[in-house]
């Protein structure tokens, strides 16, 4: 079952009897979790309908006596537990003995009136596990993973709509490029822009430009996107407002490095006919970051990429051992990739 179907479900009133939420995306899961939370139970029921355990402190079969147990003055339970060892490859620091065969019961006839909600601490189910496998065949397994870049950018102006504000794509791309990939800094950031706006309102790229804050990191992709566009003038101005902010220029290479490494592997990859998802996989990163990657890289030959990045090692040397002063040595860098 898919997420969507799984909401359907939830929103008719029609809950599967257990649930396991898993994947990189802690938000999107917190937002699943009170979205169920949210649907099937009452305000008003939430004391004695509302059950949270962990089972790096309480023992797995605790959880499946609370979930036997009739619910007193409400008609269901929804019991949420959070898991970092009984359904992944994690280690169990607790030391508390789980007996999974109370699950493996309870699963073969569960209770009528709970519903359990496994929040796993981990990007995925050790599938070697006996009790992992019977879940795939008993429960409702939701993975969430990183969103594709379109998915990412129709997620933002979807979460602009609940607050009854516009967001055009280019300003959800513009608050990405500022903002990074991550959920929750998104959330926070488009909330804010969405106050600013106000209601009706529209938020516009100036907007994004004027409100979000770049990290370190989001500065210096976009000083890396100045340098592909052979911008050299805004490079420049990226890199001298990063040193007003007193970064110290060997961590700008070697974010550059890092930049221009992943352009190098995505080109490759993609070479190798390799979907963007598998090359994010492979890579351990978030689609959109291989999706700009792409971009920027198509507009060097990977000989290019290849000479960059030999060339930024060396500079890296040298500044750290005092062979070159360390902004001279980033600004001729920058000068002889612009010339």
């Amino acid at each position: 079952m898919d997420l969507k179907t799984a909401s359907k479900d939830i929103q008719n009133n029609k809950p599967a009897a257990i649930y396991v939420c898993y994947g990189a995306e802690k938000y999107r899961i917190k937002e699943f979790i009170d979205f169920a939370t949210n649907q099937l139970i009452e305000p008003e029921h939430r004391d004695f309908a509302l059950a949270h355990y962990d089972l790096s402190e309480t023992a797995l079969e605790t959880v499946v006596e609370e979930a036997e147990e009739i619910p007193f003055m409400v008609p269901r339970k929804l019991i949420i537990i959070r898991d970092s060892s009984v359904l992944t490859a994690g280690k169990d620091n607790s030391k508390l003995e789980h007996r999974v065969e109370s699950l493996l019961r309870y699963m073969e006839e569960p209770a009528e009136y709970s519903i359990l909600l496994f929040w796993v601490n981990g990007e995925k189910l050790d599938e070697r596990k006996k009790i992992v496998k019977a879940i795939k065949n008993h429960a409702c397994v939701l993975p969430f993973q990183p969103m594709g870049a379109e998915e990412l950018l129709h997620w933002l102006i979807r979460h602009a709509k609940k607050q009854e504000c516009e967001c055009s794509t280019a300003a959800a791309e513009a608050l990405v490029q500022s903002a990074g990939t991550g959920l929750g800094i998104l959330s926070a950031e488009m909330d804010k822009l969405c106050l600013h706006a106000g209601r009706g309102g529209t938020i516009t790229v100036d907007n994004v430009h004027q409100l979000v804050a770049r990290s370190t990191e989001q500065n210096v992709f976009m000083l890396v996107e100045q340098i592909a566009a052979v911008r050299l003038e805004q490079a420049l101005t990226i890199f001298y407002d990063l040193l007003k902010q007193r970064e110290e220029p060997i961590k700008i290479a070697a974010l550059i490095a890092r930049q221009f490494r992943i352009m190098l592997q995505v080109k490759e990859l993609s070479g190798q006919n390799y979907s963007q998802q598998q090359i994010a996989s492979q890579l351990g990163l978030h689609p959109y970051a291989v999706k700009i990657a792409g971009e920027q890289a198509r507009k060097f030959d990977s000989q290019k990429l290849r000479s960059i990045v030999a060339h930024l090692a060396r500079l890296d040397y040298q500044m750290k051992t005092g062979a070159i002063d360390k902004v001279l040595g980033l600004e001729m860098f920058l000068l002889r990739l612009g010339a």
